[in-house]
């Protein structure tokens, strides 16, 4: 079945910055669209990115000119990095496969 596991997470200060990854396994990984989900505490899980199969790339406005969604097929990863973050960038991050499978997810807190 198809598993996708998550890492790079951790605590940052404000104005710095993580790479999280996500190893897909078990899927026609280069043929399947990839996105960056986040659930911050109370808060619906909401879209941070998504990138197809051909590479078109597109981001929620909170992420636009700060993150950054890349993919490497030969390694079944799909990347997300994060620059400039923001507390409000605290949250859980999940990886998702074309909208059908999701990874355990990853914690980013941006603190102080």
């Amino acid at each position: 079945q198809v598993q996708l596991v998550e890492s790079g997470g951790g605590l940052v200060q404000p104005g710095g910055s993580l790479r999280l990854s996500c190893v897909s396994s078990g899927s026609d990984f280069s043929a399947n669209a990839m996105a960056w989900y986040r659930q911050a505490p109370g808060k619906q899980r909401v879209l941070v990115a998504v990138i197809t199969r051909w590479g078109t790339t597109n981001y929620a406005d909170y992420a636009k000119g700060r993150f950054t969604i890349s993919r490497d097929n030969a390694k079944n990863t799909v990347y997300l990095q994060m620059d400039s973050l923001t507390p409000e960038d605290t949250a859980v991050y999940y990886c998702n496969e074309e909208n059908d499978y999701w990874g355990r997810g990853t914690q980013v807190t941006v603190s102080s």
